[in-house]
């Protein structure tokens, strides 16, 4: 597409930019009708659109054309212990967006630094980064869940993982097993790690220990390294 611009636009055929997204339009990057520019819905759907109107705080747009893409999700879901320092998970949200994550479900556990979570937020860090990346698919962001029914809901199909700083022989990389084009659910604990009673919840649950190397790392960096190991696998 000749547009280097690229806005987010949840319903496409609705013609209309939603208000946070009309004002980078016209105020920032002072496009104005006749334009072009390129929108992503984040389920897949690329159209490059010319302007029509911009008035008050909306932008209205007709499709000029529309591509197909190959592309999809990188099949994983990370479920996460938010950090007490919000700026630390919106970073862990970025990066993995970035690299097609699926799923990112928050979780409170025994011993989480965090109670509260403003989705919406965590949302607009996800969408910034989708318009960055060049990806597609915006990943699922889930509300706060206790961490128990994360680990007893059904998964079907999916291969459940848990990273935790226990020492256990049985502990495998990532590599070891997942299987390229393999749905997996990977379990990353806060930074006092899980305790001993959610660890044996989940491998009750049949979630498998992982490692993920030698270092003690923060919760974030766990939590981009391994959807980094499940990228790399889907990247060969």
């Amino acid at each position: 597409m000749k547009s280097k611009h690229t806005f987010f636009c949840k319903d496409i055929n609705f013609g209309i930019l939603d208000e946070g997204e009309s004002l980078h339009a016209t105020k920032v990057m002072r496009l104005q009708e006749g334009d072009l520019m390129n929108l992503i819905d984040g389920k897949g759907r690329l159209a490059q659109v010319k302007i029509t109107s911009t008035q008050k705080k909306e932008v209205g747009f007709d499709v000029v054309h529309e591509e197909t893409t190959d592309q999809h999700p990188l099949p994983v879901t990370i479920a996460i212990a938010p950090t007490k320092n919000i700026d630390r998970f919106s970073f862990f949200v970025e990066k993995c967006t970035e690299m097609g994550i699926k799923e990112i479900v928050p979780f409170e556990g025994a011993n989480s630094e965090r109670k509260r979570l403003r989705i919406d937020k965590v949302q607009k860090v996800a969408v910034a980064a989708l318009k960055q990346s060049g990806n597609l698919y915006l990943p699922e962001v889930h509300e706060l869940q206790p961490f128990s029914e994360i680990v007893t809901k059904d998964y079907k199909s999916q291969l459940k993982l848990i990273a935790h700083c226990e020492d256990d022989s049985s502990k495998k990389s990532i590599a070891d097993l997942v299987n390229v084009d393999e749905s997996c659910i990977i379990l990353i604990g806060p930074e006092g790690d899980f305790s001993p009673e959610e660890i044996n919840l989940a491998i009750e649950n049949g979630f498998k220990p992982i490692s993920l190397g030698k270092s003690r790392l923060r919760t974030e960096t766990a939590g981009i390294l391994a959807c980094h190991n499940v990228y790399l696998l889907h990247s060969v």
